[in-house]
Order: C-alpha cells, then sequence, then structure tokens
C-alpha cells in the first residue's frame, strides 16, 4: 500500500475463525452424519456445565430460542409480557406469534438495562412474564428480577443474545431465569454462523425440545441407534428449530475459545475508555463493580453537549477515516409494526437510541487499528469548534 492508497475499511465486527473450527466441520462432513446429533449433543453439554444450568437445547437461532421458550412457558393469545424496547425486534416479534402482547418499559440510564422498577410499576393481572434483555453484554439486575418474579408469580426470561461470557454478583447471564436464549449469529461474542440455544428448567427445556423437533417424541440421533427411524409419534404441534451438527461443529470450538475471546474485547474496551473518556459531550460505558460484562458492544454516547451528533459522527469516521460503526438499537415501539402500542413514552430509551454508536470491538482486531479508531475520534473532536465543524462537513459533503 502507497502513501496515497486509502486505508482499509475497518469493519465494525469481524468473526475469528481459525483452523480449529475448519478441522472440527470437516470432521463432521465426514462422519456422514450433518443434523442435530452428537457436535450438537457435545456443544449444548459444554454450555450446561458452564452455566450450571439444568438443562441446554442448540437451536438455529436466538430467535428460535426465544418463539420456543414462550411457547414451552405457555405464553398465549391474552397474555401481556414486559420487556425493553432498546432491543432488537425479536423477542417482540416471537410473542406476537404466540398472541401474547409486548408491554415496553424503560431501562436504566446507566447500564441500558431495563429497569426493574420500571417493570414492576408495568405488572397487570395479564402479565405472564417478564422478558430482560443484557444490553451489550452487561447484565441486569438478576437478583432484582428474579424476587419480582418470584413475588409476583412471574415466569423470568433472560434475553442473553448479548452476554453469552457474562455475570453479575457472581451470577452467570443465562443461568438465572426460568429460560434464557443465546444468540451465535455472526457479529456476537462467539459465533457458528446462525445459530442459537435455549437453557434453563429442565422441564421447560424438555417441552421446548419437544416443539423443536416437530413434537417428535426423540430425537433421529437417538432413533438412530438403537430404534428405527420411523419408530417414533408426534405428541404436540412442533416446529423445525434444531441446530445442525456442521453448525454445532462451529460452535464447540467457538465455545473453548470465548475465555480469551472476551479478554481480548475487555482489553480494546479498557483502551477505549482510558483514551475517550475526555471527549466533550461524549460518554463511555459504565460498568458496575459486580459486573463482569461480555462486551458483545462497545457503547459510546453522544450527547447534545458534542461538536457533532451521534449520525455525523457514524458519517465522518466512514467517510473520512473508512471505520464502520453501528447503532444498537432502534427501539421496537418505533417501528411501524410496534408504533401504535406505546401509550407512554420511553425518555431513556429514546435518548439512547439517539445517541448510542457502536466501534470496532473484536478478538481479531490489532492494537494498530484500536489506536486508529481512537485517533479518528480525536481528530474529529479536535476539528470541533465552530469553524473546524463547518469545514469538516463541507468536506465530507464535497466527496
Amino acid at each position: 500500500m502507497t502513501d496515497t492508497d486509502p486505508l482499509p475499511f475497518l469493519p465494525w465486527n469481524r468473526p475469528s475463525i481459525g483452523d480449529e473450527e475448519i478441522a472440527e466441520v470437516t470432521d463432521t462432513l465426514r462422519s456422514g452424519w450433518l443434523t442435530h446429533g452428537p457436535k450438537a449433543a457435545r456443544f449444548e453439554e459444554a454450555v450446561r456445565q458452564a452455566l450450571g444450568v439444568e438443562d441446554s437445547f442448540a437451536v438455529s437461532s436466538c430467535t428460535a430460542a426465544l418463539h420456543l421458550a414462550f411457547l414451552a412457558t405457555g405464553i398465549k393469545d391474552g397474555d401481556e409480557v414486559i420487556t425493553p424496547s432498546l432491543t432488537f425486534c425479536a423477542a417482540p416479534n416471537a410473542l406476537l406469534q404466540t398472541g401474547a402482547t409486548p408491554v415496553f418499559v424503560d431501562v436504566e440510564p446507566l447500564t441500558y438495562n431495563i429497569d426493574p422498577h420500571a417493570a414492576e410499576a408495568a405488572i397487570t393481572d395479564r402479565t405472564k412474564a417478564i422478558v430482560v434483555m443484557h444490553y451489550g453484554g452487561h447484565p441486569c439486575d438478576l437478583r432484582a428480577f428474579r424476587k419480582l418474579a418470584d413475588d409476583r408469580g412471574l415466569l423470568l426470561i433472560e434475553d442473553a443474545a448479548h452476554a453469552l461470557h457474562a455475570s453479575r454478583d457472581g451470577q452467570r447471564a443465562g443461568s438465572v431465569g426460568d429460560l434464557a436464549a443465546f444468540s451465535f449469529y455472526a457479529n456476537k461474542a462467539m459465533t457458528t454462523g446462525e445459530g442459537g440455544m435455549l437453557v434453563g428448567r429442565a422441564d421447560l427445556v424438555h417441552r421446548a425440545r419437544l416443539l423443536g423437533r416437530h413434537g417428535i417424541d426423540s430425537s433421529v440421533w437417538q432413533r438412530h441407534g438403537t430404534r428405527s427411524t420411523a419408530a417414533y409419534d408426534v405428541t404436540a404441534p412442533g416446529l423445525k428449530y434444531v441446530m445442525s451438527d456442521v453448525t454445532a461443529a462451529i460452535g464447540v470450538q467457538q465455545y473453548r475459545k470465548l475465555p480469551v475471546f472476551t479478554e481480548r474485547r475487555a482489553g480494546i474496551a479498557a483502551t477505549y475508555t482510558s483514551a475517550l473518556s475526555g471527549l466533550s459531550g461524549l460518554a463511555t460505558p459504565v460498568i458496575l463493580p459486580t459486573v463482569e460484562p461480555g462486551w458483545f458492544l462497545y457503547s459510546i454516547f453522544i450527547g447534545d453537549t458534542a461538536p457533532f451528533s451521534r449520525n455525523e459522527a457514524a458519517e465522518l469516521l466512514r467517510a473520512r477515516y473508512r471505520i464502520g460503526t453501528s447503532q444498537h438499537f432502534r427501539p421496537v415501539h418505533t417501528l411501524g409494526l410496534y408504533s401504535q402500542t406505546q401509550a407512554q413514552p420511553l425518555p431513556v430509551t429514546e435518548a439512547a437510541a439517539r445517541q448510542q454508536l457502536s466501534l470496532p470491538c473484536y478478538p481479531g482486531m490489532t492494537s494498530l487499528e484500536t489506536v486508529r479508531v481512537i485517533d479518528a475520534l480525536h481528530s474529529i473532536w479536535d476539528e470541533g469548534t465552530e469553524a473546524g465543524r463547518v469545514s469538516l462537513l463541507e468536506e465530507h459533503h464535497a466527496q
């Protein structure tokens, strides 16, 4: 690359796939067993043991895990389920598929996790469950929500898509709810490309497993061993949500590497926080003392006193410095499908959605790339006087 060549684009996220994953997939392909079988069982057991939960079920996506969680717990038409709006649409969409009504509540201003007090205030005689989401990999107040659910006779379901290797007050995210759903999508803390896992109470996971394999009373892997492939019964109107062994093979190796992945993400996060905390109007993530975050996201929040808006900063990073960012999330209650469902404003949620920007933070990111992001933000802020701001934006729009 010469001095005149543009810098290579730095993406917001890039999965870290090594020779181990390739070898595990090759072993699966050569085994002749490709669907849900021994590799999926191995992956399930590794997660189950690490979390200390009663059971686990590897499925095709986190959305599948959430849908199965709602079906297995009997959530149905007429029920209300409390959930944050500062999240992806997967959980609310799955709730609508059961006929239930998602009830959106606000989040806390420091962690951007669902607020226990707001959740309690939203409980009615139709409330069946609370769905918590661990924003960015920082677990919500698990003790408070477990107590609230128990005191009010509600189910607690964790959307732990961001928090596979996170804990709070000594409790692992995903280990406290009646059920918890994890994501292994391509941009998550570890990946299988597409995939998810449902964990929790044995009776509920058993029901979800039945529903996730067409309602058939045994898996094809079980029937492969000692029973005829035709020796089965259908006992519930199920769906097809199982994870294939090809997918699980990636997960087996990715999960083994997850502690190292998380440590690297934490190192990048610490570097960012140290270098960016002095920039005017820019807030870095707040990590509570008893939390070990999973660092799925490194979020900065660009407020009204910053020289640039969040959208302007993101566009300048992309166009001038070739650095990718992302935004998490557009609140669900502002999406077209849900826009008529929210009677009360959610001020913390709406402020976070205007201000939040996810910076690149992934295991394969080098120290030089981390410094590149930091230097770019400092350059933008250094030019943030009124004259410099106008000049920088004019330069960008002229390109």
